[in-house]
């Protein structure tokens, strides 16, 4: 039996999964950690601000969250991390990697908190002097959370990408002060937990496009592993491919790369696609995603691998269980006696219940407008009783309901015409009820909404009260015998329709047309098929409907339907996509890449790449087959 587990995964946004099968079935975080198995949930790429938290995002039952999220971009990085009770408490909690942030209603930086209420290890001003961007500038985009648990420190980072040259200094910047943080917390005696996207690729065996790279690039094996980021981090990992003298400060290897330990020499073991190309389908991927450790408790894991088959994002989770029990100053303990606060746990039996009492600072349960909530499944764990007076319990259903549909259309038709046409329809009934009875309003619960049954009129307000205005409120009845003049009621559309006029009244329709056609002209020719008495007002008419009937039939032009059809499924109709080497139908792509193509679309081959990332021939993977849009017309096979 695992003692813990922590998964960490960039989802691409937090409600990402929810799109994907297994989680579109629940959609629940309690539902998709459960599926996890996981006790620490790391994330990456919330891409979230602080107003676009959600109940469900901090009231998960039986979870506790800690947030780092971006100061001034929107929609853009983001971390947090999530914590099950039942298994381990944090005791200290900070946002940022250089420890200048400041706890929630603090003006104090972290760093400068007194020594018991800090994590410690913060990167000294020597250690940060290569980086001419400040700790502030660092720490703004929400990329780092860190969670001291009794038994070690834990990091979760989303590190820069690696997207153009004007992100250089940043990206450099920020995986400077991590190292630092990182071997600063190692000398200082602590376990350390490193996890989270760090977009960084170790070694050649981590990619499937080294070769590609190396080629477009022009470098040998021992540039690419080199590459500033790459040095970096295998200087951090012991192993790691480091090609001449270690810098000043990283003579020592200090973490463990524990998803490599235990599978050493396994190719493809990837965690990020490409979905632009569909990759994900032929494993044509990175391995960017790491879960690390200090090697002073290498010994504890038991378990570390990839969960490539979890769909949800273009990363997929990585995770590390830790043995049930542990050996700590020679003695074997169980891992939860460790994790937790003194006193929590003895033997991984619980001792005391975890209390909000328990919950740090720094948790979003405690930010205003989540602090003392319920959530919202303990909220409807009680139904709320609803009164039904006698007066509508007592109507039959099909009145009931003929009722509220009158009240409803009336209240629309009303609405329609303005607070003036409203006010005019004011009946004498409505003003003669009692002014308690007029003048009230459904009640609402906390719960829902209940209709005021003491009546069978039910009334409300014409229009919004205005400061210093009169408290005199015109009311407006909507029940059975509210319908004013010009009001339409739910009961009038179930009328039969009105009989054909008499032969006068379509004699005196026909007179109103002066020779010209409107919209009414089928109809005054129905009216004049209908015998009538001799009269001049009818000889009249005829001649006005015989004239508008020639009128239309020299209007008319002979059209071949058929070919008329024809041209409209040619104009209108789904174009043809070509078909491609394995005869299957194309997919069509836009043209992004600046140049003189830029917006072009084009067809090619709907089957994603395979292994080796090139289109392939007589293969089951992506062909060869490319077609522009403007090169293709149906029924070609160019």
């Amino acid at each position: 039996m695992a003692g813990l587990r922590i998964t960490t995964w960039n989802v691409n946004g937090i409600r990402n999964p929810f799109g994907y099968q297994p989680w579109r079935d629940k959609r629940t975080f309690e539902a998709m950690f459960d599926i996890l198995e996981a006790d620490i949930v790391v994330m990456q790429e919330t891409k979230i601000q602080r107003k676009d938290l959600r109940d469900d995002m901090v009231l998960v039952p039986g979870w506790d969250v800690y947030f780092s999220l971006p100061k001034h971009k929107k929609g853009y990085s983001g971390v947090a991390i999530y914590t099950r009770s039942s298994v381990c408490a944090p005791i200290r909690a900070e946002e940022g990697i250089t420890g200048i942030l400041t706890p929630p209603n603090s003006t104090v930086s972290f760093y400068d908190l007194p020594e018991d209420k800090q994590i410690g290890g913060y990167p000294s001003i020597t250690q940060l002097s290569d980086c001419s961007l400040d700790a502030a500038t660092l720490d703004s985009e929400g990329r780092c959370v860190i969670l001291e648990f009794a038994a070690f420190v834990l990091i979760g980072v989303y590190s820069p990408a690696n997207r153009d040259e004007s992100r250089d200094e940043f990206r450099i910047g920020f995986l400077n002060a991590l190292d630092a943080r990182v071997r600063n917390l190692v000398a200082a005696g602590k376990r350390v937990f490193l996890t989270g996207d760090l977009n960084i690729i170790r070694e050649e065996i981590d990619t499937a496009n080294a070769e590609e790279q190396l080629r477009k690039h022009g470098m040998t094996g021992e540039e690419y592993v080199s590459t500033p980021a790459r040095r970096l981090l295998n200087q951090l990992l012991v192993g790691g491919k480091v090609i001449g003298d270690r810098d000043e400060g990283r003579e020592n290897p200090v973490l463990v790369d524990i998803c490599r330990n235990f599978h050493a020499t396994r190719k493809g073991m990837f965690t990020c696609w490409e979905t632009k190309i569909n990759a994900r389908p032929g494993n044509f991927g990175s391995r960017i995603d790491y879960v690390l450790c200090s090697k002073d408790w290498e010994g504890w894991f038991c378990e570390s691998n990839i969960q490539e088959g979890l769909i949800g994002s273009d990363h997929c989770p990585v995770y590390a269980v830790v043995k049930e029990k542990v050996t700590v100053d020679g003695k074997e303990v169980h891992i939860k006696d460790v994790v937790n606060p003194s006193g929590m746990f003895k033997d991984g039996v619980r001792l005391r219940e975890w209390s909000t009492k328990d919950l740090l600072p720094m948790s979003a349960r405690l930010i205003p407008e989540f602090d003392r909530r319920r959530n919202i499944r303990d909220m409807f764990a009680r139904k709320p009783s609803l009164k039904i007076s006698e007066s509508s319990a007592s109507l039959p259903l099909e009145e009931s309901q003929q009722s509220d549909a009158e009240s409803i259309v009336n209240r629309s038709s009303e609405a329609s015409k303005g607070p003036s046409a409203t006010e005019a329809h004011i009946t004498p009934a409505s003003l003669a009820l009692p002014v308690g009875q007029a003048t009230s309003m459904p009640s609402y619960s906390k719960h829902g909404a209940k209709r005021d049954s003491d009546s069978s009129e039910t009334t409300r307000p014409v229009k919004r009260m205005k400061s210093g205005q009169a408290s005199k409120v015109n009311t407006v009845t909507t029940g059975k015998g509210a319908a004013g003049k010009g009001q339409s009621s739910l009961i009038g559309f179930f009328k039969p329709k009105v009989a054909m006029p008499s032969p006068s009244s379509g004699a005196k329709l026909t007179e109103g047309f002066n020779g010209t056609v409107s919209e009414n002209a089928p109809e005054v020719q129905q009216l004049d098929a209908l015998p009538g008495p001799e009269s001049p007002h009818s000889t009249k008419s005829s001649r006005t409907t015989l004239g508008l009937s020639s009128a239309l039939a020299e209007s008319k032009s002979v059209i071949d339907p058929i070919v008329s059809k024809e041209s409209w499924s040619k104009l209108l109709g789904k174009r043809v996509v070509p078909r491609c080497e394995h005869n299957e139908s194309c997919i069509s792509f836009k043209t992004k890449k600046p140049g003189e193509n830029c917006g072009r679309f084009f067809y090619m081959c709907a089957r994603p790449l395979g292994p080796s990332g090139q289109k392939e021939k007589n293969s089951q993977w992506r062909c060869g087959t490319f077609i522009w849009s403007s090169d293709w017309t149906n029924g070609d096979e160019t």
